[in-house]
């Protein structure tokens, strides 16, 4: 499977950028899949509702269906976070996978860079992240690409997959 990240600090742009890299990919006949890693607890389900009540009540896997989408909630119940690799085997398979996150992990990434968060390069320090997505020019030692020219972005993406 073809996988390739954005990574950032927090405020970044990683999430704009997933979301047109989707869009552009998926106008170009690709299939898509994506995976976003939260460093917080989250809750895709509502209080009250009847998955919500299961998943309460100790189920360690809760599947809702309906004519339009399903989704499969797996709760840890104490167990340790599963890597990325884990995660990615749970997927049908796709063109390309685009991940949000695990920027610790080894597979190829872009970064999306604000000037106004003020953090350090990630790229500096990390060889998998293979451009720089970011809202000014800046000096770095991979390719650079203005956040916002997603067509731009996409191509680097699939060169560098070699798709």
């Amino acid at each position: 499977m073809n996988v390739y990240g954005v990574v950032g600090y927090k405020n970044a742009g990683k999430t704009g950028l997933m979301e047109r890299l989707v869009v552009e990919m998926v106008s170009r006949g690709l299939s898509v899949s994506t995976v976003k890693h939260a460093h917080h607890t989250f809750d895709v389900d509502q209080p009250g509702k009847d998955s919500y009540r299961h998943r309460v009540a100790g189920a360690s896997q809760t599947l809702l269906s309906s004519g339009n989408r399903w989704a499969l909630m797996s709760e840890l119940r104490g167990a340790p976070e599963q890597s990325l690799q884990e995660l990615l085997a749970q997927l049908a398979p796709v063109d390309l996978v685009l991940v949000e996150g695990y920027k610790r992990d080894g597979h190829p990434k872009i970064e999306a860079y604000r000037e106004e968060t003020g953090h350090p390069l990630i790229c500096s320090e990390d060889e998998s992240v293979r451009a720089v997505a970011a809202d000014f020019e800046l000096e770095c030692p991979v390719p650079l690409f203005d956040l916002n020219d997603t067509k731009a972005i996409a191509d680097f993406i699939l060169t560098d997959l070699g798709l």
